[in-house]
């Protein structure tokens, strides 16, 4: 496992343990970000570890056209319950996925710093919020590292039933208007795979990051 400097530098992805380990430390620098996502690497860690950098030999990732939209959530979007909006409350939105509690997890992988530099990034155009509204109160929404051809999400979160999916599901339609390549999930877990998320190898997913 590489521990980074001061250096702006990662190690090839091929390097990364069976866990997708990359490497730890460096820091949050809007300079340092930038090039992990564009070399298919992410930050995730909780409050009392180091910065540590992934690149999973599997990659969770939506390709558009496989979105799947059930019955039950089509009738939604159609009685038009909630109202979306993008990039309008970024700081709002992280901050919810911050304190959403998740199984497995005994605190938030989402810590201050990391909060104050995406809102950086944002201030700078490259990371975006979906926000999902009902009663002009924010009640689901996501964020994510923008590309210009592949939407990198990070967290989304839901404070009423299908908030998330509904943000979920307007991005991948504005993705597709924006003939985004592939909507990024990183890593499995069941609530993306109904959505038709599915895991590709990693050389796979690193070849469509590299073909702007």
């Amino acid at each position: 496992m590489h521990v980074l400097s001061k250096e702006l530098f990662f190690p090839p992805v091929s390097n990364a343990n069976l866990d997708g380990i990359l490497a730890i430390g460096g820091d949050l620098s809007t300079e340092r970000l930038l090039l992990a996502y564009k070399s298919g690497i992410f930050p995730w860690f909780e409050d009392d570890e180091p910065i540590i950098w992934w690149s999973p030999n599997s990659r969770m990732v939506l390709f558009l056209d496989e979105l799947v939209v059930s019955k039950s959530m089509r009738n939604i979007l159609n009685r038009n319950i909630f109202r979306v909006t993008f990039n309008q409350n970024f700081r709002d939105v992280i901050s919810n996925c911050q304190q959403v509690k998740r199984d497995g997890q005994n605190g938030t992988w989402i810590t201050n710093d990391m909060i104050e530099a995406y809102c950086k990034l944002n201030e700078l155009g490259i990371a975006k919020s979906v926000e999902v509204w009902q009663n002009d109160e924010l009640v689901g929404g996501l964020y994510g590292v923008d590309l210009g051809h592949i939407f990198c999400g990070e967290s989304m979160f839901s404070k009423v039933s299908n908030a998330s999916k509904v943000a979920f599901i307007t991005l991948v339609n504005q993705l597709k208007k924006g003939n985004y390549k592939i909507l990024d999930c990183q890593v499995y877990n069941e609530h993306l795979e109904s959505l038709g998320c599915r895991e590709i190898d990693r050389t796979d997913f690193i070849e469509i990051l590299k073909s702007e």
